[in-house]
């Protein structure tokens, strides 16, 4: 996965996830919003087939939207790792 920036301004950040699918983006916005920082967190949907994933993101006074991002992707493999602890419990 490659990440470009596209606008990075005063706590407002809009990234291009290339190589991932909407689903990723969905999933980082969902958990932003966990996020007491964040005052806005949303993949941007464009034409289907013309597009890489976007993601929007605003933050709350003087917050880092790179820390808010950081802390997102450390909950989501958490999670992730207690999904599959679930699945293999589940399936002895």
């Amino acid at each position: 996965m490659e990440v470009k920036k596209i606008k990075d301004e005063s706590g407002i950040l809009m990234l291009e996830l290339e190589g991932e699918s909407k689903t990723f983006a969905n999933l980082l916005s969902e958990e932003l919003w966990n996020d007491a920082n964040i005052s806005e967190a949303a993949p941007i949907k464009e034409h289907p087939y013309m597009e890489q994933p976007k993601l929007f993101m605003k933050m709350k006074g003087k917050s880092k939207p790179e820390k808010a991002l950081a802390d997102a992707g450390k909950r989501i493999e958490v999670k992730v790792k207690d999904l599959e602890k679930e699945f293999l419990r589940a399936l002895k």
